[in-house]
């Protein structure tokens, strides 16, 4: 049973999307473009990282979790004292790119759209 489960854990992995590595990436915000540098690390189908803003700085990714097409993970970002949670789900549509949207946790469906490239 133990082999069959490892077995089994090894493959999920291997359906994971290669996103490991550095990502830089832009989006519109309500006061201009933004930039973001992504640095996901996986682990298995688990997503760890960090991440770095032209507007809020850096960020840990936390409950992050990889696919064969998508990502989806959680960052805390502050802004003028306040933090709030941002929920990032993206799909990976090629060895080198990638579409995040991101959502204020509680949020009214006022999305960003990112657009990123993994840097070689």
């Amino acid at each position: 049973m133990k082999t069959l489960l490892l077995l089994m854990t090894s493959a999920l992995a291997m359906l994971a999307a290669d996103v490991a590595g550095e990502w830089k990436g832009s989006a519109e915000g309500p006061n201009g473009t933004m930039e973001r540098t992504f640095s996901f690390k996986v682990d298995g189908a688990k997503l760890t990282g960090e991440t770095v803003s032209s507007f809020a700085g850096k960020s840990v990714i936390e409950d992050g979790k990889v696919t064969a097409e998508s990502v989806t993970f959680t960052i805390v970002v502050k802004f003028q004292d306040n933090e709030m949670k941002m929920n990032y789900k993206g799909k990976v549509t090629g060895a080198d790119t990638m579409t995040l949207t991101a959502e204020r946790q509680g949020g009214e469906g006022q999305a960003i759209e990112w657009k990123v490239k993994k840097v070689k």
